[in-house]
């Protein structure tokens, strides 16, 4: 396999024959929320499948690609599906990304997903700000070589997900009378669903809603510098708390229920993002 930081140079230098635009803030957009995307005026659109070596996305739902462009004149870089992983894939290459990103100078990135809850005060169609995260994966982005331009080896975890950009948004949305939730987000591997009685665990150990993503990506942008915001959309409830049998369907159709809400949502993210 080649080495990852060849990877990511080949990488950089295939996107900036196509692309003149210095982006701000990348954003990655979770199962079912990819439609944003049309939202981005001056778009360049370049499919993962077209990038040499470069993995691809196998998931309905997510089309594996970065798109470049402006959105209220910020410039943005989108990554409209994103790698996950139970495909397979090491978590080296699901975080390259956002290494690319923060090549590319972005300063701030929005990492948001589906996901179950846990937290009973939480319903079906909810956004939740990720305060914290829990590592159930089973495995850790920086383990291996390090990544010397990019981070420290022993980096800090207390702030991954920025205090000053979570109480922005969050003071924002509340004086647009849009309501979210805050909460601790749970990774597991996938790509089964949880059990009841893992849930039950999650729930005591202090998790409000649980997923397959999210955490590898934060944990390598906190290492690279980055300011992250992290936004769940809380798309079933968790195995138990609800009797309806869970599935990727269901996901993607709460998902597009809910899309007038969750681009709101991420039009206010951005500009606090871009003021940040």
């Amino acid at each position: 396999m080649i080495e990852i930081e060849n990877l990511i140079n080949s990488t950089i230098l295939h996107i900036s024959k196509k692309v003149k635009n210095k982006p701000k803030i990348g954003v990655i957009l979770g199962s079912g929320l990819g439609d944003f995307a049309d939202n981005i005026l001056e778009k360049t659109i370049i499919p993962f499948a077209e990038i040499p070596n470069f993995p691809i996305s196998t998931v309905v739902g997510h089309k594996g690609e970065f798109v470049f462009g402006k959105y209220e004149n910020i410039d943005l870089v989108l990554v409209k599906g994103r790698l996950h992983y139970y495909e397979g894939y090491t978590m080296e290459q699901i975080t390259l990304p956002i290494r690319i990103m923060k090549k590319l100078d972005i300063e701030s990135i929005i990492i948001t997903n589906a996901a179950g809850g846990i937290n009973e005060n939480f319903k079906v169609s909810d956004f939740m700000i990720i305060t914290d995260h829990i590592n159930f994966s089973g495995n850790n982005p920086l383990i291996g070589k390090n990544l010397d331009e990019f981070g420290s080896r022993f980096p800090d975890c207390s702030n991954i997900y920025t205090d000053s950009l979570i109480k922005s948004l969050e003071n924002s949305l509340l004086l647009k009378n849009i309501q979210i939730q805050k909460g601790i987000y749970l990774m597991c591997s996938g790509p089964s669903y949880e059990t009841p009685a893992e849930i039950r665990m999650f729930r005591k150990w202090g998790a409000d809603a649980v997923g397959m993503s999210t955490v590898p990506e934060a944990i390598v942008a906190s290492h690279s510098g980055l300011k992250v915001l992290g936004i769940s959309c809380i798309t079933n409830m968790a195995a138990g708390i609800s009797s309806q049998k869970l599935s990727h369907t269901e996901v993607l159709e709460i998902s597009e229920k809910v899309k007038p809400n969750f681009e709101n949502i991420l039009k206010v993210a951005i500009n606090i993002c871009g003021k940040n």
